[in-house]
């Protein structure tokens, strides 16, 4: 499936025979490669990813998660714009794929379905980060997913080219002790980040800030 679609480039959906450009929008053969060579090297069974798109990323973490060999291993999906945006497409590719029994879909907002994932005490060795790109919703998703994340876990962030999600990831590095564990050569339409979260324990005072 994964070679098809980039090979291709495009997807026909089913609910309405509308045929859809994969690319720029999805992440490239490149950047999916280095998603699931984080999740085999982390031995991740629990990850999560915001926004589904096309399926692409999803397709590649779900390789890593198979390959990692835990019956028990889970993708939690989380985008609001499938069946409109995206006309399902992405859960047309993992359906067809046979990933349908690894892969949880969520169609809320992250910013409402993550708190509820705090609040039931879930917990991922992984996430990917691919879903709003302004400054206030790469900050939100980094906020949840930092609580929702292992000590130490991986998040894995897109499209570190634009201004907001690059600023957004600072505060992190400056004022949580997150640091950097690759960086994508520059790229205009996708440059990625890789993240690990604080080793420790969060011990700052209440008014603790760095400038960042």
């Amino acid at each position: 499936m994964i070679e098809r679609l980039v090979r291709d480039g495009t997807v026909v959906a089913r609910s309405d025979g509308t045929v859809h450009s994969v690319f720029p929008v999805a992440v490239g053969a490149a950047e999916g490669e280095a998603l699931r060579a984080w999740v085999l090297r982390e031995g991740a069974t629990q990850t999560i990813e915001i926004g589904l798109g096309y399926g692409i990323s999803a397709l590649f973490v779900c390789d890593g998660l198979l390959a990692n060999g835990n019956p028990a291993a889970r993708h939690v999906v989380v985008d609001p714009y499938q069946e409109t945006r995206f006309a399902g497409c992405g859960l047309q590719v993992l359906a067809e794929a046979r990933l349908t029994g690894v892969v949880e879909y969520y169609a809320e907002a992250s910013q409402v379905q993550l708190p509820r994932f705090v609040s039931e005490g879930r917990r991922f060795d992984l996430a990917f980060i691919d879903g709003n790109h302004r400054f206030d919703g790469v900050f939100l998703d980094l906020v949840y997913l930092g609580r929702l994340v292992r000590t130490g876990g991986i998040v894995f962030v897109d499209d570190y080219q634009l201004p907001a999600v690059a600023r957004a990831t600072s505060f992190f590095l400056t004022n949580l002790g997150w640091t950097i564990e690759e960086v994508s050569a520059p790229d205009d339409f996708h440059q990625w980040v890789v993240l690990r979260t604080a080793e420790i324990p969060d011990t700052r005072p209440f008014d603790y800030y760095v400038d960042f």
